[in-house]
């Protein structure tokens, strides 16, 4: 082996250079054959001797566990890089035989061979992206932030191999005189138009320049997530008195101590976990102590020493040049040419409907806070770090909903059982949950938990569940896959994971707020779009569809989170096992459309800022913090309301591109989702059979196998009406 630039021995010094660097160590490496040794510090993925051949390295080897799981137990953060190298130069090989291929290109040997190549390089890059997110001690952000760039110039690689391109292009070409199946034309279109969006076409310096381009992407939009991830895990605010304490009921009590005991120190303490600041917010009553969260909240992506501003400017400029080169004016335009919405006009015509009275409707909320504070005694003059709190205050009154009581009949056990019950009346779907001990499987971490997905006797798919925060794990809520669902080259079976970040107690049952419900039914939404996958070809499986659909199945499940029926058969209170009553499921139910406002303009406020910022022509001279408050002042965003992701923080649009120009997707799902959960309310009957079975077949289990407004109109008979979204948001204005 050689020793050139890009070759898997440079790769490998590169990988434990890092390695060593990030412990403070300089001791020398020896580098004899195959094998690379080098001293590692100790970490919770440790090794001191990586092997790159199959034999030494677990991510290069065949995975004999049950349901082929990652073996967790045996990966280290420093097996990632050499794994990698081997697998990009194995994936680069197989590519390279299918444009050497001496017969004509077909759609098998061509379009289909490609979906089915680098299946090893897939799993090992999905248990990556995985760790990075859910476990990722310093040492494997450190292998994230090494491999970042390598893995945008692999796939950059892949996306401008000029032979290879020539045979799909050429199958493209012919693509109407080919007999070919509705699924199989929308694949040979969809890895077309990602050759061509991903630079194929483009010649010389163009080519180049894209292609580095999209290497510093990676690399900055990586700094991005990971100074996010720095400021949430180190910040705590200690509550050191019962005067500090006031107003906190004992399930938030309790949750401020177990974070306290996982940071190492005594007392209470309110990390900048939304499942710990939002109720701080909400139910303290030091104002002080608000505030104080509150800015610390608000100011993420903006500590001295990780500034996320700069980061931000220089992926604009980049996203702007590559739109440029592949001929478009803006970044925005390049993005919503490959989604639903197809230009800025068609998102702006959405996102007016909603904007001005959304602010009516906030500004009428407002009034409400400012007379309830009088009430109290407390200054009318509402801040942001009041409203939460005031917002609780007027909801207790309004609907009688105090929600320290309404918590204990939504334990995580009880919700977990309502969804599964929820897909098994919908789709037929049993969950049978497996431990470590009945499969001899160790998970990456001790709250995973694992359920086999059965239908008919059947297994369809694995689920995990990864529900609490803790400090190597990024915030918020998301589904992720270990293994998506295929049937070309043999059938495959998803491995799906749901990630959230509830706050742990160790007294007792984990207790949710309903927005808790709706979360964990929306990423169980995402999680059911993966599991009833049924399409032939990986690029159309599950979740690889248009980032502005993506959003339906996870949104529409939120709704059977409020169905009566699925309420008082799950939400039993945790000490007495009562049922709910049905008279609070009802003033539940009520309360939906209570502080709609506030939730529209935070929501609206961030997606048309970002819109406003990838349709610069020249972002170059842009001050991140400026065109933050500019905006915001020129739209009207109202200053007690705020924006629900200031810009420093922004990771949906700057810690990687899928939701760049794309934030209003959450909106643009919801006209579908609320029109669709529509259909099952005419029908009178939330788990109507034949809804269900259509349901299925054109949304949860269709992929990218077909065009989405069609699968929505063979699901509704016609295409979406907006005025469903509207009054569920109390927003349907009387003509």
């Amino acid at each position: 082996m050689n020793d050139a630039p890009g070759s898997i021995i440079q790769l490998l010094k590169q990988a434990c250079s890092l390695g060593l660097q990030s412990a403070g160590l300089t001791e020398p490496k020896t580098f004899i054959g195959n094998v690379i040794s080098c001293s590692l510090p100790d970490h919770p993925y440790r090794a001191r001797r990586i092997d790159m051949t199959d034999n030494g390295n677990p991510l290069l080897q065949d995975w004999h566990t049950p349901y082929q799981l990652p073996p967790f137990r045996q990966i280290r953060s420093e097996h990632f890089a050499p794994a990698f190298a081997v697998l990009f130069e194995r994936h680069l090989a197989e590519i390279d035989a299918l444009a050497e291929n001496p017969a004509a290109p077909t759609f098998d040997n061509t379009v289909a061979a490609f979906d089915a190549a680098g299946a090893r390089l897939d799993r090992v890059r999905l248990t990556f992206e995985n760790l990075c997110s859910s476990e990722s001690p310093p040492a494997l952000q450190a292998v994230q932030r090494e491999m970042a760039p390598l893995l945008a110039a692999h796939d950059s690689k892949v996306a401008m191999h000029a032979g290879f391109f020539a045979r799909l292009d050429a199958v493209h070409q012919q693509a109407a005189m080919l007999d070919l199946s509705e699924e199989q034309q929308r694949l040979l279109q969809r890895l077309h138009t990602d050759f061509v969006r991903t630079g194929a076409t483009l010649q010389g310096a163009a080519r180049e320049r894209f292609a580095a381009i999209a290497t510093r992407l990676a690399d900055l939009q990586t700094q991005f997530a990971q100074n996010i991830l720095a400021d949430e895990s180190t910040y705590q605010l200690p509550l050191v008195s019962e005067a500090d304490l006031g107003g906190l009921p004992d399930f938030l009590r309790e949750s401020a101590q177990s974070a306290a005991r996982e940071r190492g120190v005594e007392g209470y303490v309110i990390t900048l976990s939304r499942s710990l600041v939002q109720p701080f917010l909400t139910w303290s009553t030091r104002r002080d102590l608000r505030e104080t969260a509150w800015r610390a909240w608000t100011s993420r992506g903006e500590n001295p020493a990780r500034d996320n501003r700069p980061l931000a400017r220089e992926i604009l400029m980049l996203r702007q040049e590559q739109a440029r080169l592949l001929g478009y004016e803006t970044f925005a335009d390049y993005a919503l040419a490959d989604r639903m919405a197809g230009n800025a006009s068609a998102v702006h015509a959405l996102l007016s409907q909603v904007w001005e009275p959304a602010k009516a409707s906030a500004g009428q909320e407002r009034q409400a806070l400012a007379e309830q504070a009088a009430v109290l005694g407390e200054p009318t003059s509402v801040e942001p770090w009041d409203w939460y709190y005031l917002a609780e205050k007027v909801r207790v009154a309004r609907y009688a909903l105090d929600d320290a009581q309404v918590k204990p009949y939504f334990s995580l056990d009880a919700m977990l059982a309502a969804m599964f019950d929820c897909a098994g009346r919908l789709f037929g779907l049993q969950f049978v949950e497996q431990t470590s001990e009945q499969t001899g499987v160790p998970l990456y971490h001790p709250d995973v938990r694992l359920w086999e997905v059965r239908r008919g006797g059947e297994q369809v798919g694995i689920f995990l569940g990864d529900n609490y925060a803790r400090p190597n794990k990024q915030g918020g809520a998301w589904m992720h896959i270990y293994r998506r669902q295929t049937r070309n080259g043999g059938k495959v079976t998803p491995i799906v994971v749901n990630n959230n970040n509830f706050a742990r107690t160790d007294k007792g049952p984990t207790l949710l707020s309903f927005d808790d419900v709706r979360t964990l039914f929306h990423e169980f939404g995402h999680g059911l779009h993966g599991l009833l996958s049924d399409v032939n070809y990986g690029r159309l499986s599950g979740t690889n569809v248009p980032q502005d659909y993506v959003e339906l199945p996870s949104q529409l499940m939120e709704n059977w989170a409020t169905v009566p029926e699925v309420l008082a058969k799950h939400a039993r209170h945790v000490t007495t096992g009562e049922p709910i009553p049905a008279e609070l499921i009802e003033r539940i139910r009520a309360s939906q459309t209570f502080n709609q406002g506030f939730e529209t303009v935070a929501y609206t406020s961030s997606a048309l800022i970002d819109m406003a910022l990838h349709l610069q022509s020249d972002p170059a001279g842009i001050d991140i913090a400026r065109f933050d408050a500019t905006e915001r002042e020129r739209i009207g965003v109202p200053r007690e309301v705020g924006m629900r992701h200031r810009l420093p923080h922004f990771g949906h649009i700057f810690s990687g591109g899928y939701y760049a120009a794309g934030y209003y997707v959450y909106m643009w799902a919801e006209v579908l989702e609320a029109d669709a959960f529509d259909a099952f309310e005419e029908a009178g009957n939330a788990f109507d059979s034949a809804l269900a079975d259509k349901l299925q077949r054109y949304v949860y289990s269709a992929g990218d196998s077909r065009e989405q407004r069609s699968a929505f109109r063979a699901f509704r008979g016609r295409d979406p009406r907006a005025e469903p979204m509207l009054r569920k948001r109390d927003l349907l204005r009387e003509e």
